[in-house]
């Protein structure tokens, strides 16, 4: 273990817990209370970095969770190795978002669903917790189906293996140690390395997999309309709205501060390789497992998968597959319970930190432990449209997603909560673009959940129709801003980045809101919740037999 020392900026940050603020505690080394030494040698370099490693790496992994596990599987199974691509895209897209959150976490020392109170109002800082609990407790219901799933392979089973399961989750969580904690992720992290010796026994083809990663590409007499489908599902499962609430809150609680952002982002681009590699190795397993025979293109859940690895690969294969999907369900069923507590937390006023005991943060913990034991529940009462709850997080996922993407756009543009760390031109821009890209797909799940026959012509009409409103938006707001051009706008100074902290959120002045965000925010409100309320209809019909 390391010991190495950061700057105390608790006295003037707005930090609500005040175990948010001390030592750096992480799982392979600890970095004190007001070390702010310059880091000259590699090996003093490499023992900060081991430090912080950690919130990057575990919202990352928990990516890949039984939910990633499901979407990668179908992928493979059905279309082989043709859609790799798609994960290279998804790269910047996934450290853009995630490290504004990690930028809003360091800078702010308050959590995402607090920030979004405060600065937008009571509605949307109702709305982002009330539609993040909801999907979170559906999220971590897909987790234990997961479990289940892998245990039903294992020969395990399911009512005490799902309930043990969930105590893990919850044990791991509550020793009142930060770095017990995170020393769990990590033995949990490390433990998904067993795809590696599944793709040797598999052994695909190397060239095809590589030229599929960087040559896009569409399966050959597939319908648009089903491989679009599935395409936004691939980004539904590995940008999701939990990610962004988690990573923020857990940057705090590990406290970690501007004087270490470097070294944090360094912890993200780790996560990121981790998640596409994983990502990789599971589509490509499955497509080399099924191509040629009887099961491809007819893709049934992930313990299809492991049978089949099984009966084509052999038995041990077909183990480490199931070994592999448990593990990644319990890392992404701890990671979406706490990203529920934190935002609680935040909200609510409570005690929101793992350096605190049970018996210290009741509500945080409670409603950590609730969470788990009702979703598994949930997945062991007989009956339970397990298929259709999956279909559901996924939709209002892909729903919800671009309102989240917003809100962390226009809080990182806010200069009273980043000061000299708001955003810059080209990243609003990229960001920009993404959250339009991000709406039109939104709009695609939607319309084929309310529409199962949808066809490729309409999901290209709607692509079409919404990149041209993109396109003459994005040129009306280049012209009104080069008409207001003439006012002066006060530079934004950076020298003081490394010391500078958002003020007490008592100081922090209300936030001008021009007439055109304020459209912009109603036409989104109106958006989702008739978006919401269609896709609970819809999947409340489908439960009936309707």
């Amino acid at each position: 273990m390391t010991d190495v020392n950061h700057a105390d900026t608790g006295a003037t940050s707005a930090v609500l817990d005040s175990a948010h603020i001390g030592d750096i505690e992480g799982a392979m080394g600890t970095i004190r209370l007001g070390d702010d030494a310059p880091r000259q040698k590699l090996s003093a370099k490499l023992r900060t970095l081991l430090a912080i490693v950690g919130p990057g790496l575990i919202v990352m992994a928990g990516d890949n969770d039984a939910g990633a596990f499901g979407t990668y599987t179908q992928v493979g199974q059905n279309y082989g190795t043709t859609l790799l691509w798609t994960l290279l895209l998804l790269v910047p897209v996934l450290y853009v978002n995630q490290e504004m959150v990690l930028r809003l976490g360091a800078v702010t020392g308050v959590g995402h669903a607090r920030l979004i109170l405060e600065r937008f109002g009571k509605f949307w800082g109702a709305f982002s917790v009330i539609d993040l609990v909801l999907l979170n407790a559906l999220t971590i219901v897909t987790e234990f189906i997961g479990i289940s799933l892998g245990l039903s392979y294992l020969g395990i089973p399911q009512i005490p293996g799902v309930i043990v399961s969930a105590l893990v989750v919850l044990a791991a969580a509550s020793t009142g140690s930060f770095k017990r904690f995170e020393r769990t992720c990590m033995v949990l992290i490390a433990g998904s390395v067993v795809l590696i010796p599944i793709f040797l026994m598999v052994h695909p083809p190397l060239g095809q997999i590589a030229r599929d990663f960087v040559i896009p590409g569409m399966p050959a007499g597939a319908q648009l309309s089903t491989v679009m489908l599935l395409i936004i599902g691939i980004v539904g499962t590995t940008v999701a709205p939990w990610q962004l609430f988690f990573q923020q809150s857990y940057v705090i609680d590990k406290r970690i501060t501007p004087r270490f952002m470097n070294y944090e982002k360094a912890d993200l681009w780790i996560g990121i390789v981790v998640v596409i590699v994983g990502a990789g190795l599971i589509i490509s397993v499955t497509a080399a497992t099924f191509a040629g025979r009887p099961e491809f293109g007819n893709f049934t859940d992930a313990l299809g998968v492991a049978k089949g690895l099984g009966t084509y690969v052999g038995q041990i294969a077909g183990v480490l597959f199931a070994i592999a999907l448990i593990d990644a369900s319990i890392i992404g069923a701890a990671a979406v319970g706490l990203s529920t507590s934190y935002a609680l937390g935040d909200v609510l006023g409570l005690k929101h930190s793992l350096h605190r005991k049970p018996s210290e943060a009741k509500g945080f913990y409670a409603v950590f432990a609730g969470l788990l034991l009702v979703s598994a529940v949930v997945v062991l009462i007989p009956g339970s449209p397990l298929g259709l709850l999956t279909v559901g997080v996924q939709t209002l996922a892909g729903v919800l997603l671009p309102s989240a993407t917003v809100f962390l756009l226009l809080l990182c543009n806010d200069k009273q909560v980043l000061g000299p760390w708001v955003n810059g031109r080209w990243l609003n821009l990229f960001t920009s673009v993404v959250i339009a890209i991000l709406v039109m797909l939104s709009i695609v799940l939607t319309a084929s959940v309310l529409f199962p026959d949808i066809t490729s012509s309409t999901i290209l009409w709607i692509l079409g129709g919404g990149s041209a409103i993109t396109i003459v938006a994005g040129i009306v707001l280049a012209v009104s801003r080069r008409g207001r051009s003439a006012v002066v706008q006060e530079p934004v100074d950076r020298s003081q980045r490394m010391s500078w902290r958002m003020p007490p959120l008592t100081l922090l002045a209300r936030p001008e809101v021009s007439a055109g965000r304020r459209i912009g925010l109603t036409v989104l409100r109106t958006y989702l919740l008739v978006a919401m309320i269609l896709v609970v209809v819809r999947v409340v019909q489908l439960a009936l037999g309707h």
